[in-house]
């Protein structure tokens, strides 16, 4: 069976993560080769299936010019996503990025365009696509059969770390190194999945609380509020300081609700239209009559060997990835606009113009001017609980 020849940039936790979903599980990829300094991680990984074999680079670009790899999955920190990825392009690689597809919006307008002249792949790891729950919750909104949306409530406060996790890395938690807090390391996963299933809204509203809960200096604690083209409305709610928190996806439409929680998701019908019955109703105190039905769909839940195997299929055989990089904007362009609605203190138009990118990154770029040394921890993080 063909395979693609896969080069990992960044050895740290998460590409080891990748690199067991990988190595003797996978028809579709072989790792051949790792740009990666990190001797105790090259060490675990030439334990692995197959892990004799892979080569070590120093850098990225020594990896692309020997000829051993066909693409990329870079897992390195968020900071050198953009330049590593199109530098990846340059060289004729497909690209798999680990989220946040980059900090600031102006830098993935470029991955955009170094894709779009290279041809090649650009995917992203935006694993919760794979989730058949999402995936259903999708369809009945696209579907129309609920009609229009008319409120959208998420809150996602069960993304908790303790202060050793924020400790662990020099890069972590700071505006320097990795340019931002839960909106940018743990939300993309959630502000892709309200985007991709609901649409972008046309305003927005934010309050991001700095340090809230941990000694970092961004934001660990986020309010927003938007309104949708249709009049629809919604709120997004995330934080990293609250125990035991809640994984709650709630969609209001027309024609009932979809709700996702504690692992099931419910579909309530209302016997008519809500919009009919508030015109038509003669009794004042009344509502439709409803019914509820667990539709939790069976299947499986494939994570980020789903979108690795999705990607290299593409490759091979030109069948739909998980999620394209390009889609990535949209996740980041909210991520931006929570941040600077915040610190401008104002409500935004969306999406975000060329001023606005332009405003987020010089307010970024005197933040990381400001960053504070860090300490860093010897913490072994436990993956199996992220």
């Amino acid at each position: 069976m063909a395979y693609i020849r896969l080069g990992i940039v960044g050895l740290g936790a998460m590409a080891l993560q990748h690199a067991r979903g990988i190595m003797g599980k996978m028809d579709e990829v072989r790792i051949t080769a790792v740009a990666s300094k990190n001797e105790k991680n090259i060490a675990v990984l030439r334990e692995l299936p197959g892990g004799e074999a892979i080569q070590v680079f120093d850098t990225p670009a020594q990896m692309y010019q020997s000829g051993a790899v066909d693409a990329v999955l870079i897992c390195s920190p968020h900071r050198a996503h953009a330049a590593q990825a199109i530098e990846a392009f340059e060289h004729g690689m497909h690209v798999l990025l680990e989220k946040p597809v980059g900090v600031f919006t102006r830098e993935v307008r470029d991955m955009i365009a170094a894709a779009d002249k290279s041809g090649k792949a650009f995917g992203v790891m935006f694993n919760q696509r794979t989730n058949p729950v999402y995936r259903k919750m999708k369809e009945i909104v696209e579907s129309g059969e609920m009609g229009e949306i008319r409120r959208v409530n998420i809150i996602i406060t069960d993304w908790f770390r303790a202060q050793s996790y924020f400790d662990s890395g020099a890069w972590r938690a700071t505006w320097k190194l990795e340019g931002g807090g839960v909106l940018l390391n743990q939300a993309p996963h959630n502000l892709d999945l309200w985007q991709w299933i609901c649409g972008m809204p046309v305003r927005l509203r934010a309050f991001c609380h700095l340090g809230r809960w941990h000694d970092i200096e961004v934001e660990d604690d986020v309010t927003a509020y938007v309104e949708y083209a249709n009049g629809a409305t919604g709120t997004f709610i995330t934080c990293t300081g609250e125990a035991p928190g809640s994984n709650r996806f709630e969609i209001s439409m027309d024609g009932g609700q979809l709700l996702y929680e504690n692992g099931r998701l419910l579909q309530t019908k209302t016997e008519m239209p809500v919009s009919q019955f508030i015109r038509e109703y003669p009794g004042g105190f009344g509502k439709p009559e409803t019914t509820t039905e667990d539709i939790t769909p069976e299947g499986e839940y494939t994570m980020h060997a789903g979108v690795t195997r999705a990607f290299a299929r593409h490759i091979l055989y030109g069948e739909p990835m998980i999620a394209d990089g390009r889609e990535g904007l949209n996740s980041l362009m909210l991520s931006n606009a929570m941040l600077l609605s915040s610190w401008a203190d104002e409500t935004l138009p969306m999406p975000m113009d060329a001023a606005m990118d332009a405003q987020y990154e010089k307010m970024l770029g005197e933040r990381a001017a400001n960053s504070r040394p860090k300490v860093v921890q010897e913490v072994q993080l436990d993956l199996s609980k992220s």
